[in-house]
């Protein structure tokens, strides 16, 4: 009995003659094609806070069900493009970049239940804390000298309790990448150290891992002060390295 063959199956052709690679067109459900014409109506007639059509008026400007209208709500609630309460209509949210941190929250903490992503963000914390404590030594006012000077000194003198010590730490860092004016650098770095809190109390419980950390983090203000960018960008990579190694030394006693 002869096999029969399978037909060839053409490969499209560009105008230019060279074959395409093949691709699939994804198909969006309906409430996906009813998120995206809401998101065109926002964009192009709503302020943050207005509250946008009921959903009886969505599912007759769109001719869909209820289900349509309710999944398309939700799933533009989980991007932080509107505010879904029980009883009212939604409302277009204030766009922040804090959102957009907050929206990703969830894969980080998976990414961080392995030693690899905690490897992984903590390398990214240092990268963008580099960055910027550069941009902080280069434009620096004198209030923010000011503001860092008065953190420093809290930071100081709360080396002897932990908790404390990690609230002025935090604040300290915090400051720095508020210098630069950028509003997604700081919610980034928020995020970034929010989802290290691991990391971070474990440092903490350390008194001679506090002293440490001031230290560096009175090297890291006299290069902001000089405005001296190289100076502070080696400061903070050694800060940042040395509070690593203590974390995962001192990690590996606790679950020893």
């Amino acid at each position: 009995m002869k096999t029969r063959r399978q037909p060839k199956v053409r490969e499209p052709i560009s105008s230019s003659g060279k074959a395409l690679p093949e691709r699939r067109v994804k198909r969006q459900r309906l409430h996906e094609q009813v998120a995206l014409q809401i998101e065109g109506i926002i964009r192009d007639n709503y302020k943050p806070g207005d509250p946008l059509p009921s959903e009886r008026e969505l599912m007759e400007l769109f001719d869909v069900g209820r289900s349509a209208v309710r999944e398309a709500l939700t799933l533009l609630s989980r991007m932080g493009l509107v505010v879904v309460r029980n009883g009212e209509k939604a409302r277009v949210a204030e766009p922040t970049a804090k959102a957009m941190i907050d929206d990703l929250s969830g894969v980080a903490r998976l990414l961080l239940a392995e030693a690899e992503g905690i490897h992984h963000f903590q390398e990214a914390r240092a990268l963008l804390e580099i960055g910027l404590v550069r941009i902080a030594a280069q434009q620096a006012s004198d209030k923010d000298l000011q503001v860092l000077r008065a953190l420093l000194d809290d930071n100081r003198d709360s080396q002897n309790d932990s908790e404390a010590f990690l609230r002025s730490d935090e604040a300290f860092h915090i400051a720095i990448a508020k210098i630069g004016g950028n509003p997604i650098f700081t919610a980034v770095y928020t995020g970034v150290v929010e989802w290290l809190d691991d990391q971070r109390n474990i440092s903490a419980k350390s008194l001679d891992g506090n002293r440490t950390a001031y230290q560096a983090h009175e090297k890291i203000y006299a290069a902001i002060a000089a405005h001296d960018p190289v100076a502070a960008e080696q400061a903070m990579e050694d800060h940042l390295v040395a509070v690593a190694e203590r974390y995962w030394r001192m990690k590996a006693i606790i679950e020893a």
